[in-house]
């Protein structure tokens, strides 16, 4: 059995040494008077009530766990914001390019007109 769960399941270690005591008490008593041994008491009893401890315990879990999730949609959300921008600028390039491009396909298109009424003239010629 695993010495971590046994502190967990049993309460503080004040609490585990005294039901190992009662239990050696109680040992020591049957083997040394049989008769004595219907003065002892329920193992139930014994037992540390670990109600209490383990409500906090819920409540700083339930607490931790939120944290986590907190920090994790936040992580998430300035990732996507992160990427909404990075692909904003790429747009803004591929934009400026076309926009580019396109200048340059109007002047090859106007220098393609001048060629073609020069090459008619000289035909004409």
């Amino acid at each position: 059995m695993n010495h971590s769960q046994d502190t967990s399941s049993r309460g503080t270690p004040e609490d585990r040494k005294l039901y190992i005591v009662d239990s050696i008490n109680d040992l020591n008593r049957l083997t040394l008077c049989p008769a004595g041994s219907q003065h002892l008491l329920p193992l139930q009893e014994k037992i540390p009530d670990i109600g209490t401890n383990s409500g906090n315990r819920s409540h700083s879990l339930f607490f931790l766990g939120l944290i986590i999730v907190l920090i994790v949609s936040l992580a998430l959300v300035s990732f996507v914001i992160f990427l909404i921008v990075q692909t904003g600028n790429k747009m803004e390039d591929v934009s400026r390019r076309l926009t580019a491009e396109g200048k340059d396909i109007d002047d090859l298109k106007k220098i393609n007109s001048m060629i073609i009424k020069r090459l008619n003239q000289l035909d004409e010629e």
